[in-house]
């Protein structure tokens, strides 16, 4: 997810402004696997992902203060009719990306260490008893299977 967060940032504040990346990522060749900046390959160190997305902040950062919230870009891989954008609309996108992903990132971590909400000291979520969560989880998948499956 750090590697196609800092992807995004530098193809929305980068590309799309005329301001494109000095670094090279190989995952935005034409003849790149789909999805390769979804995951890291072997010679990617966690260390190696993490620096790449601080540079992608700083050269966010860099175009954010550039630019008036009104400046123009255009997103060359959306379609013609609405590549056009403003800074805002970008940060808007981008922010709301990033949350997306923040979310897929906190599932994961729940299924990984089984805690849930916030941070352990505090939660944000009822304060209920195992029983309680596990009435509540059947009758929200009681509901869930009630809808037909898509064809």
């Amino acid at each position: 997810l750090i590697k196609h967060l800092a992807s995004v940032e530098f193809g929305y504040f980068g590309v799309t402004f005329g301001r494109p990346p000095a670094i090279e990522m190989p995952w935005w060749d034409e003849d790149a696997e789909t999805n390769a900046d979804m995951w890291a390959t072997p010679d990617e160190s966690r260390a190696m992902i993490v620096d790449l997305y601080r540079q992608a902040w700083a050269h966010s950062d860099e175009t954010i203060e550039a630019l008036p919230i009104d400046g123009m870009g255009s997103v060359p891989w959306w379609p013609p009719d609405v590549s056009a954008v403003t800074l805002h609309r970008v940060l808007v996108h981008v922010a709301t990306e990033t949350h997306r992903h923040a979310g897929h990132a906190d599932i994961v971590r729940e299924l990984i260490d089984g805690s849930a909400g916030l941070r352990a000291s505090a939660t944000n979520l009822p304060a209920e008893d195992a029983t309680w969560w596990a009435t509540y989880r059947g009758k929200v998948q009681a509901a869930a299977e009630q809808f037909p499956e898509e064809p």
